[in-house]
Order: C-alpha cells, then sequence, then structure tokens
C-alpha cells in the first residue's frame, strides 16, 4: 500500500480559502507570511478579502495557489501524515508537488512561480483568450469541435482532466465557436473558467520560451519523492528534466488522466487532494473509482484524510 500526494492549480481558488485551517495551526500563516516577504505584498489579507477579481488574475492567483498547497502540505506532515510515496500536480500545481518533494525550496518555486504567472499574463492581451470545460462528450468529439472552429482564431484541447471531461484554451472567439458545437455535439454542461490567460494554448509558446531562461538559473535538485509530471504522465528524472518539462507545460496540454493512472499502476491505494477545494478528487474518482480519495481543505476534511 501506498499514498500519493495531489496539489491542485488555477480554478481551485477562492476567497476566504483556509480559514478553518489558519485559525487552527499557526504553520498556515506563517507560511503565508513567507510567501508575502517574496511577493512584497500581503498576500493572506488578498486571499481572504478579496475581492475575487484580484484573486482570479494570474500574477495573484498563482502565487496563492501555490502557497495553499504548500500550507496544507506543512500542516499534514506537522499532524503527523505520512510522506507520500508519489505526488503530482495539476498546471501551476507541479511546483507545489516540487516543493513537497524538495527539488525547490518554497521560496526558489515562489520566485519561479512569480515570472511563470507574469510572462503567461503578458503572453496574451487581455481580454483576447479564454479557458472552457466540456464535460460528457469523448476527447476525439472535443478534438472535432476544436479543429471546426480554428477560423476564428486558435482553440485546442488543453486539460484533459478526466473521462468526458476536457478543457480548451485559445483565442475567445474561437473558444465561443468551440463551445457551441460542443453543446451541439451533445455535451452535458459547457462553461467559461475563472481565468485570465488560455493556459497550455499553443498561444503561451513565447511565455514557455521565456521561462526556460529563468528555469535555467534556479536552484532545483533531484526529487526524493517520485514526482510525475502533468505533461505526459511520466515521473521526472532529474534538475534538467524538471527544467525542460516545467517550460514546455506552459504551452502543452495536461494530461492529467494518464497522470492519476499511473500512480495507480505504481501502486498508489489512497490519493490525498492537498490544498483548496476539491476539484481533483472530484477527477480522481471518475478516473478510477475503485481507489481511496481525500482532500484536505479545512480541519475536518484533514481529519479525516489522516484516518483515511
Amino acid at each position: 500500500m501506498s499514498n500519493a500526494m495531489i496539489f491542485p492549480g488555477q480554478g481551485s481558488q477562492s476567497v476566504g480559502m483556509q480559514s478553518d485551517l489558519a485559525a487552527n495551526f499557526s504553520l498556515v500563516q506563517e507560511t503565508y507570511e513567507e510567501a508575502s516577504e517574496v511577493l512584497g505584498y500581503d498576500l493572506w489579507n488578498l486571499v481572504q478579502n478579496g475581492p475575487i477579481e484580484q484573486l482570479n488574475k494570474t500574477v495573484i492567483t498563482q502565487p496563492a495557489m501555490l502557497t495553499a498547497g504548500v500550507a496544507a502540505y506543512r500542516v499534514w506532515l506537522a499532524e503527523g501524515g505520512s510522506t507520500p510515496h508519489h505526488v503530482a500536480g495539476h498546471s501551476l500545481g507541479e511546483y507545489t508537488a516540487l516543493v513537497a518533494a524538495e527539488s525547490f525550496s518554497f521560496s526558489g518555486a515562489m520566485r519561479v512561480v512569480i515570472e511563470r504567472a507574469q510572462q503567461m499574463q503578458n503572453a496574451v492581451p487581455a481580454n483576447i483568450g479564454a479557458m472552457a470545460a466540456i464535460i460528457g462528450l469523448d476527447d476525439s468529439e472535443v478534438i472535432a469541435a476544436c479543429d471546426e472552429a480554428t477560423s476564428g482564431g486558435i482553440v485546442e484541447p488543453v486539460n484533459f482532466n478526466s473521462p468526458n471531461q476536457v478543457v480548451i484554451a485559445g483565442h475567445k472567439e474561437a473558444v465561443n465557436d468551440a463551445m457551441y458545437l460542443c453543446e451541439k455535439a451533445g455535451a452535458r454542461r459547457v462553461m467559461l473558467l475563472p481565468v485570465s490567460v488560455p493556459s497550455h494554448s499553443s498561444l503561451m509558446t513565447d511565455a514557455g520560451k521565456k521561462l526556460q531562461a529563468v528555469l535555467s538559473t534556479a536552484n532545483i535538485k533531484t526529487p526524493v519523492i517520485n514526482t510525475i509530471a502533468a505533461t505526459d504522465g511520466q515521473p521526472y528524472n532529474d534538475a534538467d528534466d524538471i527544467r525542460s518539462r516545467l517550460s514546455r507545460q506552459v504551452y502543452g496540454p495536461v494530461h492529467w488522466v494518464k497522470t492519476v493512472k499511473f500512480m495507480i499502476e505504481a501502486g498508489a491505494t489512497t490519493i490525498i487532494e492537498c490544498g483548496p477545494g476539491k476539484v481533483l478528487t472530484g477527477l480522481c474518482r471518475r478516473i478510477n473509482r475503485n481507489t481511496s480519495v481525500s482532500f484536505i481543505d479545512s480541519v475536518d476534511s484533514l481529519q479525516k484524510s489522516l484516518i483515511a
């Protein structure tokens, strides 16, 4: 038996997140204070009080989600939770996973994430890009809709999240076209996501290339925990491999289904989502109903995860 820890990315943020954990564990606010020192503003205040429009900006969301994941993981360990055998993260969550695996220091990861967010925000002008979740169609049907909609610009499948759930991204008009085509094809649900950039689409290629220069000078070590890269669902090998795949991750799709299946096939019998919300918990249940899944976003859910 072994356990895996997974870390959420953008989309799981909310105003007031982790207030319950912070009220019970001083480690949470201490972690946010560390982040604030690097960021130069009071992250905890922003996360607790919003406004949500500010928190949803990529340059704020990414540092906030990294901090939230690290805070939850530190509480998990402090309360006697076992070191996981495998770690993985969804998009930005990979940085949190790599902090847990001791490839990055928290402050080192934060400095890279600040640059990552800024480059991604700069890559596409405001209100030009969009992302949308498509639920209830096969991957092939979503891919076909994106191919058919490209007359309005670029739109691509960018997150293969679970069977019958794919996220698309690209130019706003093309995304809207693809959403319409997916609805026409019988999608159960189609919804725009609260993000400010078309992450993981080819519109982010320039941002990924610029991030490569940042990663080349970052202090990165070989992971001490088996860390699965969601770019292809395979483990990271060493520091250079991490640099290469993290830069490609910005403009390449997230293969979450492959990532979760790899961990299960490698022996993970319990998967714990570490951070705000339970988005990944739901995805994992749809990927494999026989695997035990829990999450840590409150004192109650922490206690349940500790005895799972």
